[in-house]
């Protein structure tokens, strides 16, 4: 019940922001949940990475979400970075892996978050389309999987998550993004439409897998608890952030 009143309040807050909300609401508006994404994934490598202020992630995450051009250049600056920090480590064998991490992490969360930016100034309908296929998908994989769900998908990684439920959630949320980019944008190719849905939804079934693997890594079982019945902020949106950039990368062989 958590569950669903939690997406009751905040679906149509969201889709309302990315529907109607101004260029500049909708930045303040990644800015802050990627900043909480931030926060949470800080917190999940801190035993990894003591040698970073949990604060530091915060500088380049924002520098990247709000320059409009040379952010291979922010990527650079942020590696350098984190190699410098990094040397602060009483074990030098720790230095390489801790500054990996910390770069990961920044590229991981506000990279995927500038994706979703760039998607909407692009089409609102591409970019509701990228995360509603898993929006929809994981509500799907959570039923079939109760329902039908008997081959464990990674059992070692996630072992709630099927094979069936996997499945349930590619046809149910390509399905369901192809009919909300249909309503919002009915001149887009469906048959394109419907091969990138299948993509970013299998995306983003990997990204939630790729979290619950840094959780169980971190001895955890939810990224954050602000969120009744979901979680934490990561593990809400841990989907989305590997299925925006798959919807953005393939943006020019749409047609726009």
């Amino acid at each position: 019940m958590k569950r669903v009143l939690t997406a009751l309040i905040l679906v149509p807050i969201v889709t309302w922001i990315i529907l109607r909300g101004s260029p500049e609401m909708f930045l303040v508006t990644v800015a802050i949940l990627a900043s909480l994404c931030w926060f949470e994934f800080s917190r999940l490598i801190a035993p990894l990475c003591p040698q970073f202020p949990r604060w530091a992630g915060f500088i380049p995450g924002m520098a990247m979400l709000v320059t409009r051009d040379r952010g291979e250049l922010l990527i650079i600056l942020t590696a350098i970075t984190a190699l410098v920090i990094a040397l602060r480590a009483s074990d030098l064998a720790s230095v390489l892996p801790s500054a990996g991490i910390f770069l990961i992490g920044v590229v991981y969360i506000f990279g995927a978050w500038k994706t979703a930016i760039l998607l909407r100034e692009y089409s609102v309908g591409w970019f509701l389309f990228s995360i509603v296929t898993n929006w929809i998908g994981d509500s799907a994989a959570l039923y079939v999987g109760k329902s039908f769900g008997k081959n464990k998908l990674a059992p070692t990684v996630s072992p709630g998550k099927t094979w069936e439920g996997a499945i349930g959630s590619l046809i149910f949320g390509s399905v369901g993004a192809v009919c909300v980019l249909h309503f919002l944008t009915p001149e887009a190719n469906l048959f394109k439409a419907a091969v990138v849905a299948l993509l970013a939804n299998s995306a983003g079934q990997i990204g939630d897998l790729a979290e619950s693997a840094i959780k169980r890594g971190a001895g955890v079982k939810d990224s954050g608890s602000m969120l009744p019945g979901h979680g934490g902020w990561l593990d809400r949106v841990d989907s989305s952030l590997f299925s925006m950039p798959v919807v953005y990368a393939l943006y020019p062989w749409l047609g726009k």
